[in-house]
């Protein structure tokens, strides 16, 4: 699974995308891409927008790393088809980018949030979540001052209406309540998808939940459909050649 994660200017979690990628999953064809770069590269499987503080998250987050060089790459990549995963600050990004619908702003507390949280999935019929269950309840950690996702009711109405909400912050039991919401998103959104299927964000960081170790390997289950998916597809891609 040959997998390219996008470093800008103030990105920490790259590393950490990169050891659940080549350490923990076991996919050695796992790269960093500067941001500066004009390409991510050929035969790409799996782009990673990971989490942190692209450019001091100046004017609003992702709104300048949109700009970037190899955004316009990406982009391309995404509206051909290609698997992107957006990590907290890189949800953000996809917002920016268009390639995601709404906006991530302030959390409604206008405090940092750092704590685990509870998510309720949605779906379990993208590529991105084909080794867990609808209903299943995931205990994964965020970290993030913007994570409020909102959009127009109208928009809002039509993520809705196009199944496109994948995870929801949910209580231990997976009930979707206002208290287990810890940064006022709407509806409780904590990850979205595109109509096509190809593109995920989400605010909880599921690289840091990928080894009993931290305390939950419940994120490993997102990379591990991702790997099932994505090496599933190529090999009978490379079969019919």
């Amino acid at each position: 699974m040959r997998t390219r994660i996008i470093v800008f200017p103030g990105s920490n979690c790259d590393h950490d995308a990169m050891h659940a990628v080549r350490n923990v999953l076991g996919e050695p064809d796992t790269e960093f891409v500067w941001h500066k770069e004009d390409s991510i590269g050929q035969d790409v499987d799996l782009v990673i927008l990971p989490g942190g503080f692209s450019y001091g998250d100046y004017l609003r987050t992702g709104a300048i790393a949109r700009f970037s060089p190899v955004m316009k790459d990406v982009i391309r990549y995404a509206n051909e088809g290609g698997s992107v995963l957006g990590i907290c600050n890189g949800f953000q990004v996809l917002c920016e980018s268009g390639l995601l619908p709404g906006v991530l702003i302030r959390n409604e507390s206008l405090k940092f949030v750092c704590k685990e949280v509870y998510l309720n999935v949605e779906r379990d019929d993208t590529k991105f979540t084909n080794q867990l269950s609808h209903g299943e309840v995931l205990r994964i950690p965020i970290a993030h001052g913007e994570g409020n996702f909102i959009a127009t009711d109208e928009v809002l109405a039509d993520i809705e209406a196009n199944n496109q909400v994948v995870f929801r912050y949910a209580d231990a039991e997976g009930n979707v309540t206002r208290s287990a919401n810890p940064n006022g998103s709407s509806n409780n959104i904590a990850g979205i998808i595109s109509k096509e299927g190809n593109v995920l964000g989400l605010m909880p960081h599921p690289e840091r939940a990928c080894e009993a170790i931290l305390g939950s390997a419940d994120g490993l289950k997102i990379f591990q459909s991702l790997q099932r998916s994505l090496i599933t597809t190529e090999h009978f891609s490379t079969s019919a050649l």
